[in-house]
């Protein structure tokens, strides 16, 4: 494939005052000129989205959307592809905004995406891993990954993964209004759906980190969430016609 065209990031946030000035400011640094970085705000109480708004004033490649209400991590994607659909995006990227993706990687995604279609950054291959984590959350995220991969017949190691380089093609391909998980089963959704319409897959290693400032945003709904969905993706998803 021919070297990417322009490229935005996607950061999601909420509650990330503490994160989101930094975080920008560092992926900006990892990627190319023909660049921008969306920030998508649910309604912050804690002024992140206020932070986020003195950033783009001050760069001209940064850009925020606020959205009214905090309605979950899948949504707050949708959201932003659509955006960056709409500006042109031949890369769009994903990823946290708490530091537990390393911006260090977003190189390593874009070079992948050159003969990919779908890029992930991925903690269960060879080389990769996660740092800081108990046991019972390291098994969660492993079990989570497992047994998606097992109801879905899929290959792909770390399912669960939000670190991601989509090639346009995947997102327009995707029907972005049957995309219904909230939470982290969104990412799962993603790449199946990727994958059943034909589109190549790859992972490429990344060590996951604990966020550096605030509260995970995991809770035991995102977990039943995805207990029910994932097997659901057998009977509503559906390759090209």
């Amino acid at each position: 494939m021919d070297a990417p065209g322009p490229i935005w990031l996607i950061l999601p946030t909420y509650n990330e005052a503490g994160n989101i000035e930094a975080v920008v400011r560092a992926v900006r640094d990892k990627l190319p000129r023909e660049r921008r970085v969306l920030v998508v705000d649910d309604s912050s109480p804690d002024g992140t989205g206020e932070i986020a708004d003195r950033l783009a004033a001050e760069h001209d490649d940064v850009e925020v959307l606020h959205r009214p209400r905090k309605e979950g991590l899948g949504p707050a994607y949708i959201a932003g592809f659509r955006r960056a659909l709409a500006e042109n995006a031949e890369l769009v990227l994903e990823m946290d905004s708490d530091f537990s993706h390393d911006p260090a990687y977003l190189p390593r995604l874009l070079d992948a995406a050159r003969s990919a279609d779908l890029v992930i950054g991925s903690r269960y291959v060879p080389g990769g891993g996660v740092t800081e984590w108990g046991p019972l959350r390291r098994a969660i995220s492993r079990g989570g990954s497992a047994y998606s991969r097992l109801v879905l017949g899929l290959d792909i190691r770390d399912l669960t993964g939000g670190f991601k380089c989509f090639r346009r093609p995947v997102l327009e391909a995707i029907d972005l209004d049957v995309v219904s998980a909230r939470g982290y089963a969104f990412q799962v959704e993603m790449t199946y759906r990727a994958i059943q319409a034909g589109f190549r897959v790859v992972e490429v290693p990344i060590v996951f980190r604990e966020r550096r400032i605030g509260a995970s945003k995991m809770t035991r709904g995102i977990v039943a969430e995805a207990i029910w969905r994932v097997p659901a993706l057998r009977l509503t998803a559906r390759g090209p016609s």
